[in-house]
């Protein structure tokens, strides 16, 4: 009868104290816990940004905070010439760029719309400059995060206008070199963060297809209220594709007086398939166009012909 009284007595006692490790957790711990990306309230413009924003790791849960205490602190130096909320130079610029903000919050109020590439069919067209400063734009918004990633491998070149080092970055995460964290950089106050491109690499098409990227994206999308890509161009490459498949919209840059009619066509062609949310029209004569530098419209289907200029 001992032996039994011993085993009830263990299996009490293992009772007790798996319960205490299921029991539901408090309302504040309850905030700590991983929520998928479309579980998030989608954010207006001017809706109140603050919510709980978590990212699971292996070791538990981690709020932005809490990860944010790990970015790179390093001093960026933006280039005036290249930031057009920097410099104060161009006002007409900086509104637009407040336009396309408004535009994709927009479209984000009618479908999710969390990530977003940047890419144009040829180099040159400005894709890396809007991307920059769409992100800028978006940052500037109180308690709005905002993580801007340089895809382009093949030539990053996005941490040149931040003033910004260009490794540790994506191509050593890709590589399983270092983990998401210790990429992020946050050089300036507010909630601009960045991934730069990395170091140098030869296979960058492999790597962008190696499903790293993929699971970055879906750990840190839950944490930051846009994710901005530049892309390298379409048209030359299929790398822009492949990251297309990975973002929930694309934003085409054409630039004025300078992309062929074809160009633009092929990488309308390039796009097809995907969520082409809007063109933005780059380096318009701002005379021509009424005071503005970019114009921006979301056309019917992803061919350029049929967006407004």
């Amino acid at each position: 009868m001992s032996r039994i009284h011993e085993a009830l007595k263990r299996a009490a006692e293992e009772r007790a104290t798996t319960q205490s490790v299921e029991m539901p957790l408090a309302p504040a711990a309850q905030e700590n816990k991983l929520r998928r990306a479309d579980d998030i309230p989608t954010l207006t413009e001017n809706a109140p940004a603050k919510q709980p924003a978590p990212i699971a790791f292996a070791n538990g849960y981690l709020r932005f905070d809490e990860i944010q205490k790990h970015f790179a602190r390093p001093v960026w130096n933006l280039d005036p010439n290249q930031n057009i909320f920097v410099s104060g130079s161009n006002p007409h610029g900086a509104e637009q760029f407040r336009t396309l903000r408004s535009r994709l919050y927009q479209i984000r109020s009618a479908q999710p719309l969390r990530t977003i590439l940047v890419t144009s069919g040829v180099p040159a067209e400005g894709k890396t400059f809007v991307a920059s400063n769409l992100a800028q734009a978006i940052a500037r918004q109180p308690d709005r995060r905002v993580l801007l990633i340089d895809a382009d491998l093949r030539r990053p070149r996005l941490h040149v206008p931040l003033g910004a080092p260009s490794a540790p970055g994506l191509t050593d995460y890709l590589r399983g070199e270092t983990d998401e964290i210790s990429i992020i950089q946050q050089g300036q106050a507010g909630g601009l963060c960045f991934i730069p491109g990395g170091n140098e690499v030869t296979e960058a098409g492999e790597l962008i297809t190696n499903g790293r990227l993929k699971v970055l994206i879906e750990r840190l999308s839950p944490v930051f209220d846009w994710i901005v890509l530049d892309s390298p161009p379409c048209v030359p490459v299929h790398d822009a594709s492949v990251l297309a498949d990975l973002c929930d919209g694309v934003v085409l840059v054409v630039r004025s007086g300078f992309t062929p009619v074809d160009v633009a066509q092929k990488a309308a062609h390039e796009m097809s398939g995907r969520n082409v949310v809007g063109v933005v029209l780059n380096a318009v004569d701002e005379y021509k166009a009424y005071g503005s530098y970019y114009y921006y419209s979301r056309p019917a289907n992803p061919d350029v012909k049929d967006a407004k200029t």
